[in-house]
């Protein structure tokens, strides 16, 4: 599918400037309609992809007069059989999405306040994790299958649709990958589940209302087990199955089998966000502990390069159109780094004079990152000697920096832990004046698996450092933080260091960056991370000075 880009003739469909995507962990095909309309088929879908064409089902009015039924229920809900395409046809349910609509009040939500429709993505990505989760504990529940989600070309004022706007901006912001629009209509489609509803089932007196009831539980708490909940969990949403009996199907147990449709309020449990956090964090961990040795196989998406002496995963962001490099030889610790995962998280600015970020990404990582000053000429004086020597060096592109950073580990002087350089789709402009195009002179040998220079004067880098608390090794050994890092600066405010001592910590890593052929051009204490012990004491070396890992690396030039 990677190869295919032109015109599909027979379906009337072009595929979308990125006919592969993954949005919130879940791969579709993108089409585009001649109509503008877009379709965004999942691999459950795929086998169907021609059924599932708007025009075969929806997007004809006659057809669906004829072949389609509205169902009961608080939502625009459609049950159509496909037209037959090549032999095949498909039992479909077409379900518009409600996100940032309020919980209508016939809507039975359990904890009303949080409860909110996902967005189609979200509510495929849950119910994806879920179908999954049978790998995770016994027993499968059993739900319809996602195929595809549909999204006709045509505006509609999102006050029509009954958005509420903060709820739409908040779904907006949790959509990277993808853009939302405020003024379309989503549609889900579903395979149709056969069989029929619980309320349904008591019509016809296969059941009664107190095995509803029974069946409800069961059905809350075989989701529980998996980390699941539905707010709005009702017999509409339970499907059972009549047998040639004139009964329910039952299962090894006695029980009557049953299946799970409507997830539009479907969420995880706390304690399984929480899990699965802890799991991609300890994953994570174990990973950066061994990012130079990993055998994993790369996918085709990404490459492995080497720049500058250090060995990268690349590949492109889908969702800002950018590039990423993640350092080491482990394509799993790719995702980590996507911007989706920590640009927009809560951030705590660290430095006064520079755009330097705090933040934990969404898997439970803390980081730094920095916006890089590549190709601005410093603020410096050309005629104060130590000012000179700073414009005449410039300031270090991201990969310089982590080449240095890695090549000072390896020469026994601690840093901070370089980890992905990130390279905004955006394009920037900056004035001809401020501009210092040496990097992009010296950079221009080294190219993307694209063919296109690493270092663009129209885009931003971004360059993510690990957050100090603890060596690699330890942390994957035992996730318990074993410092607090504080720059000498902030330690000597702080009285935790005297002047005197401030002077020899600064003195000692002079000589000791000289010793490995590396100046600072503008060396100031809080280029200096010192590490505070569980104790809330300065760890410290044999000699009885600080501990110190070097934390800024723009002005740092080879001797």
């Amino acid at each position: 599918m990677h190869n295919v880009a032109s015109p599909i003739e027979e379906l009337g469909v072009d595929f979308a400037a990125r006919p592969l995507i993954t949005v919130l962990g879940v791969k579709y095909l993108h089409m585009r309609m001649k109509d503008g309309s877009d379709l965004y088929v999942t691999q459950h879908g795929h086998p169907f992809t021609k059924c599932l064409m708007p025009e075969n089902h929806w997007a004809d009015d006659a057809w669906m007069k004829e072949h389609g039924a509205r169902l009961s229920g608080t939502s625009a809900l459609y049950r159509v059989r496909t037209k037959q395409v090549e032999g095949q046809s498909k039992e479909i349910i077409i379900k518009w999405n409600r996100m940032g609509q309020d919980i209508p009040g016939e809507t039975q939500a359990l904890d009303a306040e949080n409860a909110e429709f996902n967005s189609p993505f979200m509510e495929f990505s849950l119910l994806t994790e879920l179908r999954q989760a049978r790998y995770e504990s016994p027993g499968a529940l059993h739900t319809h299958r996602p195929l595809a989600i549909y999204v006709p070309r045509k505006f509609v004022a999102g006050e029509q649709l009954g958005r509420r706007r903060h709820r739409m901006e908040a779904i907006q912001r949790s959509h990277d990958e993808i853009e939302i629009d405020w003024n379309r209509n989503y549609a889900v489609i579903y395979e149709w589940m056969k069989g029929i509803d619980a309320v349904e089932a008591c019509r016809k007196g296969l059941i009664d209302s107190a095995a509803i009831a029974v069946l409800i539980r069961r059905a809350s708490e075989d989701m529980a087990n998996k980390g699941f909940m539905v707010s709005d969990n009702k017999p509409q949403h339970i499907i059972v199955r009549p047998n040639s009996d004139g009964e329910l199907a039952k299962d090894r147990a006695g029980k009557p089998l049953y299946g799970l449709i409507d997830f539009e309020l479907l969420r995880r449990t706390p304690e399984r966000e929480r899990l699965i956090r802890a799991r991609k964090r300890h994953n994570y961990l174990i990973r950066q502990s061994r990012r130079f040795e990993s055998q994993e196989k790369f996918p085709e998406n990404l490459t492995a390069v080497k720049i500058l002496g250090v060995d990268y995963v690349y590949g492109r962001v889908e969702s800002t159109s950018g590039a990423l490099w993640v350092v080491g030889k482990d394509p799993v610790l790719f995702e980590y780094f996507l911007p989706e995962k920590w640009r927009r998280t809560p951030r705590t600015k660290i430095s006064a004079s520079q755009q330097v970020y705090e933040t934990t990404t969404i898997d439970s990582v803390r980081l730094v990152w920095r916006v890089s000053r590549v190709g601005q000429i410093p603020d410096a004086d050309p005629f104060v000697i130590r000012e000179g020597r700073i414009l005449q060096h410039g300031y270090n592109s991201p990969f310089e920096e982590f080449a240095i950073a890695l090549e000072l580990s390896q020469k026994g002087i601690e840093t901070t832990y370089p980890r992905a350089i990130y390279m905004t789709g955006r394009r920037s402009t900056v004035s001809p004046s401020l501009v210092d195009d040496s990097r992009y002179e010296n950079h221009a040998q080294f190219l993307t698996a694209e063919g296109e220079s690493i270092l663009s004067r129209h885009h931003e880098y971004l360059s993510i450092w690990g957050y100090w608390n603890g060596p690699d090794e330890a942390l994957a050994a035992r996730d318990e933080p074993m410092y607090r890092g504080i720059d000498a600066l902030s330690a000597y405010r702080e009285g935790r260091l005297t002047k005197r001592d401030y002077f020899r910590v600064m003195r000692a890593t002079k000589h000791r960056l000289a010793s490995a052929g590396i100046e600072d051009l503008s060396l100031r204490g809080n280029h200096l991370l010192l590490s505070i012990d569980r104790g809330q004491k300065l760890a410290t070396d044999k000699h009885g000075l600080p501990l110190v890992r070097i934390c800024n690396f723009e002005l740092l030039k080879k001797v």
